[in-house]
């Protein structure tokens, strides 16, 4: 049994990356554009069996060969895309980055691959974004994406389905509901909220918080991505997500109330992004019905593990880039 992990870098890929290493004896390729990150940002980095993980510096614009070389002369089995240009409101200034990274790349990797009868899955990581702004999100709904990045994803998982169709390439998707958790990147709001009660400064809140999200803990995220590479049958899509919303203000609130602090203290008032949904919530009955899962971390537990993160790793994070560094 072998995974190979796209973006291993991602605070998504890291994290799944350790829950590979609780639940299966089986060895893992991780590959990122970017050097491998410390402990402090990577989960699986702290893992007693973390030499498990192979970890190679790759980037799918540019060393595409030698990703196609390691998956066919190590016949991996398990392919899990993490690797995206990620962010909404930057996806704008440089639109064709986005497409190269999300769409041209993933292409290029498939129209190389899908032969491979050695593969068991591909798992496309995309996003609810695809959707646009929207409530009760079903898996069949039609793409009206709003942004750059939800138009490159959206062309991405079209031409991957294609290849499904046409070819039988073993492929599913997985669109989560906003993610949260201990080794997030400090610019997403949980993280950045409670840096910004530590540091005694004042967090920018778009649009007064008013949008709505419903958040989901990283490791139900893990549970549901392993659960749906290994036994779904190819071709689906699921939502992971919770049925549990809060606006951006509530959470930051609760934030501040088990930081014992109070949000008027903490906050200030700024204009929404552009391009940025005011809703999506996401009907996730599918993976409940197809594998009876449901998430297992209430919010308030999964805040305080990354206060307690947070907190330990202070004297480190607090030096660390709290806000989004664009990457070509």
């Amino acid at each position: 049994m072998s995974f190979l992990v796209l973006g291993s870098n991602s605070f998504s890929a890291g994290s799944f990356i350790n829950h590979l290493l609780e639940k299966e004896d089986s060895k893992i390729y991780a590959i990122s554009r970017s050097e491998e990150y410390n402990k402090t940002q990577l989960s699986y980095k702290n893992h007693k069996k973390k030499d498990r993980v192979q970890f190679l510096q790759l980037d799918l614009n540019d060393n595409l060969e030698e990703i196609v070389s390691l998956i066919k002369n190590e016949k991996i089995k398990y392919i899990i895309n993490f690797a995206a240009q990620g962010m909404v409101a930057q996806s704008w200034d440089n639109p064709n980055q986005w497409f190269n990274t999300n769409t041209l790349a993933i292409v290029n990797l498939i129209d190389k691959i899908y032969k491979f009868d050695f593969i068991k899955k591909f798992v496309q990581v995309s996003t609810p974004e695809v959707y646009g702004p929207c409530d009760n999100i079903k898996e069949t709904m039609t793409f009206k994406p709003s942004s750059p990045y939800a138009a490159s994803k959206a062309s991405a998982d079209l031409i991957l389905y294609s290849y499904f169709t046409t070819h039988g390439f073993p492929i599913n998707f997985t669109r989560a509901s906003n993610v949260y958790g201990a080794y997030q990147q400090l610019y997403r709001i949980i993280p950045k909220t409670i840096l910004m009660i530590k540091k005694q400064e004042k967090l920018q809140l778009h649009g007064g918080g008013k949008a709505i999200r419903s958040f989901i803990h990283i490791d139900d995220i893990s549970t549901a991505t392993l659960t749906i590479a290994k036994n779904a049958k190819a071709g689906e899509i699921y939502h992971l997500s919770d049925d549990k919303t809060i606006s951006i203000y509530e959470l930051v609130n609760m934030i501040c109330n088990q930081m014992n602090t109070k949000i008027e203290d903490n906050i200030e008032i700024t204009e929404d992004r552009v391009g940025q949904d005011s809703l999506y919530l996401m009907n996730n009955e599918k993976l409940f019905n197809d594998f009876q899962l449901k998430p297992q971390i209430k919010l308030k537990d999964g805040i305080q593990e990354t206060i307690n993160w947070i907190e330990e790793n202070y004297d480190i994070l607090k030096e660390c880039p709290d806000y989004y560094i664009h990457k070509k």
